[in-house]
C-alpha cells in the first residue's frame, strides 16, 4: 500500500530505570497511548524497529523507531 505522507517517531525507555537497574522494560503503556493517539489522526503503523542506543556514557537503553503512514 502507497502511502501519501509519512512519519517517525522514537519512543525510548525510562532513565530511571536504566541508571538504577542497568535495564527497564519498553514502555508498554507509552507506547500504546502514542499509537492510538497517532491512529485518531488518521496515521496507520507501517513498520517498527528496535534500536539500542548509548545513553550517557556507561548505560544503553532501548528506543522503538515506529514508522507511520498515510
Amino acid at each position: 500500500m502507497a502511502y501519501k505522507e509519512y512519519k517517525v517517531i522514537a519512543i525510548t525507555e525510562g532513565a530511571l530505570g536504566t541508571l538504577f537497574l542497568g535495564a527497564s522494560g519498553m514502555p508498554l503503556q507509552k507506547v500504546e497511548a502514542t499509537l492510538n493517539k497517532e491512529a485518531s489522526q488518521g496515521w496507520q503503523l507501517v513498520f517498527q524497529v528496535i534500536e539500542n542506543r548509548r545513553f550517557w556514557l556507561f548505560w544503553s537503553r532501548e528506543t522503538v523507531i515506529v514508522t507511520l503512514g498515510r
